[in-house]
């Protein structure tokens, strides 16, 4: 089973790697970008056990908080594949 972690700071927070990306991106010519936001994807593949899809999610809603973001300020999503 695969899963992925979405891992984006939270829109109060200033993102100077996003701010730094933008700008390059209008040095380059590349005119009209308004905002850029970085973030981190994760994908997890997991072994076929009898866990339940709820008890995944909870698994992998404690590896985001214990280690994959930072939930003071960041966000995270999960998703898990069939």
């Amino acid at each position: 089973m695969k899963a992925t972690v979405t891992v984006e700071l939270k829109s109060g927070v200033l993102d100077p790697q996003g701010k730094a990306i933008q700008h390059s991106l209008e040095t380059l010519g590349f005119s009209g970008v308004e905002d850029v936001r970085v973030g981190k994807l994760f994908r997890i593949t997991l072994s076929h056990g009898s866990s339940a899809r709820a008890e995944l999610e909870s698994q992998l809603g404690q590896m985001s908080e214990k280690l994959l973001a930072n939930p003071i300020v960041e966000n995270y999503s999960v998703q898990i594949e069939d």
